[in-house]
């Protein structure tokens, strides 16, 4: 399944709300069909992958991962604990996802293009040098558009469709924003600005990381699925605009940003006992 965050990570308290209201299914599906949904997705790996976020947290914060020492790498174990996000996953879901969407999307990714694109999202979603996997991909895409290749826009349609309703940049900010305000809150750091004012510094840089965003999931987008052809790039896309498969990705999105932003506002608590207050 395609991850739709950000290196500079984070998720939304207005999501899981809004989300889950929308995705609100008459049965929810049983916890063992979850877990296979969970696998044949891909899901699973994308949810581990949220741990390699934790990389941003201290520059958010204006501190250095390295002053922290082998602490840091303890303290992102147990927050962004793999089994732990698993099963805050599977607890939202056997509350939402229904077994009419679940087998929808199941039985596209349990095809055999379905898995040979597992397999290559699972590989990148673990990747832990994302400037390589840009750097290569920003290459693939100048030389697609150097010979006019409708590839470019198969990739841009691929990006959109995961990105259900442009969400990842409200998403990304909301995330910065509560995680700083947890900071706050646990004495980590001390903000300069009221909330009110935060939020809007933030809106006014939407724009510029929304072009950031765009750009980054292009090329990643490029060298992840350099292997497979035009033909079943299209209907990889075609597939992700299903109506159905929409609802499902509004739900991941939502999930898997929610679960995002709680483990860094529980990453923020924990870092009062390690470092001392700085302004920011």
């Amino acid at each position: 399944m395609r991850r739709l965050y950000s290196s500079i990570a984070t998720p939304f308290a207005l999501a899981l709300a809004i989300m889950l209201a929308v995705a609100l299914p008459l049965r929810a599906a049983d916890r063992g069909a979850l877990e296979q949904f969970l696998k044949v997705t891909g899901f699973d790996v994308a949810l581990e992958s949220i741990r390699l976020s934790a990389d941003s947290a201290p520059e958010i914060l204006g501190l250095e991962a390295d002053s922290f020492g082998s602490e840091w790498s303890r303290l992102v174990a147990e927050v962004f604990d793999t089994d732990l996000m698993h099963d805050m996953a599977l607890d939202i879901l056997s509350e939402t996802l229904s077994d009419d969407l679940l087998t929808h999307a199941a039985d596209f990714y349990a095809s055999d293009l379905g898995q040979r694109l597992v397999v290559v999202e699972n590989k990148s979603h673990m990747a832990e040098d994302d400037g390589l996997k840009t750097e290569s991909g920003a290459e693939i895409i100048a030389g697609l558009q150097r010979i006019g290749s409708p590839r470019v826009d198969i990739l841009q349609r691929l990006n959109v469709a995961s990105d259900v309703e442009g969400i990842s940049v409200r998403a990304i900010q909301e995330v910065q924003i509560r995680f700083l305000l947890a900071a706050a809150a646990a004495g980590v750091i001390e903000l300069q600005m009221e909330e009110p004012d935060l939020r809007a510094a933030m809106a006014a840089q939407a724009e510029q990381m929304g072009e950031q965003i765009a750009a980054s999931a292009l090329a990643s987008a490029a060298y992840t699925y350099q292997a497979f052809s035009d033909d079943e790039l299209q209907a990889y896309a075609e597939a992700l605009e299903h109506p159905k498969m929409q609802k499902v990705y509004t739900l991941m999105n939502a999930v898997q940003y929610e679960i995002m932003a709680n483990r860094f506002e529980t990453i923020a608590m924990r870092l009062s006992a390690m470092q001392p207050s700085q302004d920011l």
